[in-house]
């Protein structure tokens, strides 16, 4: 596990992964520009004061609210548009840490790959929240925290590298029978997830260190199912 870890943080700062952060960052930042001006448009047509003063002011205190806001869903939104990419950045993983022989996994379908993105952003908000009410539970916050998302990480990584070589049914059989080494190997995940702009590179590192995770547990030495 450490060794996996080990050897996924230079890669997340590889020539590639960088290309699909610059990538991800771009369009989390456009989309929640977007989201910016139409619920800032949509606030102010519902808001109409005659009082110079008071329009700044409700002015004012809208755009800190919507700053605030989108700065909860900013990892989220980032899960979601990284999703897209981590079956090309898996791909690459597997061919620099593939045996000779060994073969490389199978791209997703698009519904999958589109289904997957969408749980990365779930998951990635309901760690948000999760945070956001633990803060009110000094002294437990921080393990219950770390706790949950070593599970709920550990599991959604584990899944993508994984699909790539299996059919869901067994990939599920194979998280089961790992459920305990996934949840100590979720711990990486966990830290990174924990610290505000570091949490950004979550999704690269990811998949880094659960497709290197994945080929310890269950190595391949045959050809991928064809079944999904």
């Amino acid at each position: 596990m450490f060794q996996s870890a080990r050897a996924a943080l230079p890669q997340i700062l590889s020539p590639p992964f960088r290309a699909a952060l610059w990538k991800v960052l771009a369009l989390t930042l456009a989309l929640l520009t977007l989201a910016w001006i139409g619920l800032d448009n949509l606030i102010e047509s519902y808001i109409a004061v005659s009082n110079p003063w008071l329009a700044t002011t409700l002015s004012v205190l809208t755009g800190v609210g919507l700053f605030f806001g989108l700065a909860f869903v900013v990892a989220p939104t980032s899960s979601l548009v990284a999703g897209f990419f981590l079956d090309e950045l898996a791909e690459r993983v597997e061919r620099e840490t593939a045996t000779p022989g060994a073969p490389i996994g199978r791209a997703l379908p698009a519904g999958q790959a589109i289904w997957l993105a969408s749980k990365f952003a779930a998951v990635s908000l309901l760690v948000n929240m999760m945070a956001l009410g633990l803060l009110l539970l000094p002294g437990v916050n921080i393990i219950a925290f770390l706790a949950a998302n070593s599970y709920l990480l550990g599991r959604e990584y584990f899944e993508l590298a994984a699909l790539r070589y299996r059919p869901l049914e067994e990939v599920r059989a194979l998280r089961r029978k790992h459920a305990f080494y996934l949840f100590v190997a979720g711990a990486p995940l966990a830290l990174f997830v924990s610290m505000p702009l570091v949490n950004l590179l979550t999704p690269l590192f990811g998949v880094a260190y659960m497709v290197r995770i994945h080929k310890r547990l269950a190595p391949v030495d045959a050809p991928p199912s064809g079944a999904r």
